[in-house]
């Protein structure tokens, strides 16, 4: 048998004690990093259902164009179904074509509230929606406790609900940034003072009291939505660093990413939420190569705690939904496909006729994921997911 097997044949068989406690030995070497896009981003718009003319009936401003190799505009086409936002042309594309990147579309947990806040701690905590919630339990540090020789790591400014409680300390490296606005409070009185005792001084003034009431608002919701979260923009100037802190220190992290939260002009091909997708895929990407070699040994799964209504609503955006699409990648991984159980994408098959329904519980995706990559069974799987039933997607 090669190393790989009888290294899978010992955490079947016989597992380690140490200090008096149980620990499956993993048996590969594999690096994973959890990312969590905070604030719960469009799937529909990011994994596009191109054979769904529902889709197109739905949004008449925010569709992406069926792909088409004449519009750079178009969505890239990934199965007969589904195609991809055109802002990922050169950075996630690349790897879904060379089988390095999968998605698993109606994924999601069975939380219905539609609130960040709590469907977030839903996620993270990992636990049955049934019965009391250990709010010092969070699924990843459950996963570390099942393992030897795991050195995990949070890139937040605080320890993540996903990695309290367990065994260990986990340290956390927060790497958020807060970048001054376009026009600060100098430049709108010297801009405010040009029109002083004009025509115009009355709107001009005006202007920049809206201005700045609509951006305290709507920076105020984004920001608890976000959880302080990095945003994309961080995350692309972060994401080598965090790839070189785990090519040498670390195989185990969780990072989250805000911005997701587009309830108004949201935007389609270009836009909003197009900007912040370039941004994450810039960071994906420039985390796969500064990874080397390391990356075939990696994998990262992108999460939401929701994803959108599938119809757009009357400010060009969408709000809460229900249903996402989560994505695996890495260099070892069995990708260039969608995973998982799906149906067609019609108004009847909505969820509460206005969300994406979730047929991939993420619970059951992360346990048959888990046990793939550490050889994890049984009572392990279900000490950090309780009462989950693991899917296993045979992606690695």
């Amino acid at each position: 048998m090669n190393r790989r097997e009888v290294l899978k044949a010992i955490a079947l068989t016989a597992p380690l004690t140490v200090g008096g406690r149980l620990y499956a030995a993993p048996w590969t070497s594999t690096r994973l990093l959890v990312v969590f896009l905070r604030g719960a981003y469009d799937a529909a718009n990011v994994v596009v259902p191109v054979s769904s003319e529902f889709y197109y009936q739905s949004r008449p401003t925010l569709a992406i164009a069926k792909p088409n190799t004449n519009d750079p505009n178009a969505a890239l086409p990934l199965d007969r179904d589904w195609a991809l936002h055109p802002a990922l042309k050169e950075t996630l594309y690349p790897l879904y074509q060379k089988n390095q990147l999968a998605f698993v579309p109606f994924a999601g947990t069975d939380d219905t509230s539609r609130s960040h806040f709590e469907t977030q701690d839903s996620i993270e905590l990992g636990q049955s929606l049934n019965g009391t919630r250990d709010f010092q339990s969070g699924f990843m540090s459950r996963l570390a406790d099942q393992l030897t020789d795991v050195k995990p790591i949070a890139f937040t400014d605080q320890l993540p609900l996903v990695f309290r409680g367990g065994g260990a300390p986990i340290p956390n490296m927060g790497l958020n940034s807060v970048a001054k606005p376009g026009v600060d409070e100098r430049q709108a009185s010297l801009i405010m003072n040009m029109y002083r005792g004009t025509n115009l001084e009355a709107n001009v003034t005006q202007g920049f009291v809206v201005r700045d009431q609509v951006y305290e608002t709507v920076s105020a919701e984004m920001q608890e939505a976000n959880r302080s979260a990095v945003m994309p923009r961080g995350f692309e100037l972060a994401a080598r660093r965090i790839a070189s802190l785990m090519n040498n220190r670390f195989n185990l992290g969780f990072v989250d990413v805000g911005g997701w939260d587009t309830h108004v002009n949201q935007g389609g091909a270009a836009g909003y939420l197009a900007t912040r997708l370039a941004e994450l895929g810039r960071g994906l990407a420039g985390f796969a190569q500064a990874s080397g070699p390391a990356w075939n040994d990696t994998i990262v799964i992108v999460i939401s705690e929701f994803g959108r209504t599938f119809r757009e609503n009357g400010d060009h955006g969408t709000d809460h939904g229900h249903g996402s699409v989560y994505w695996v990648l890495g260099g070892g991984i069995k990708g260039g496909r969608l995973v998982g159980g799906q149906v067609k994408v019609e108004q009847a098959t909505l969820f509460q006729n206005r969300d994406y329904p979730v047929i991939n519980e993420y619970r059951a995706i992360l346990a048959g994921l888990f046990g793939r990559v550490y050889g994890l069974q049984g009572d392990r799987l279900e000490k950090i997911f309780p009462g989950a039933r693991p899917k296993d997607l045979a992606l690695v």
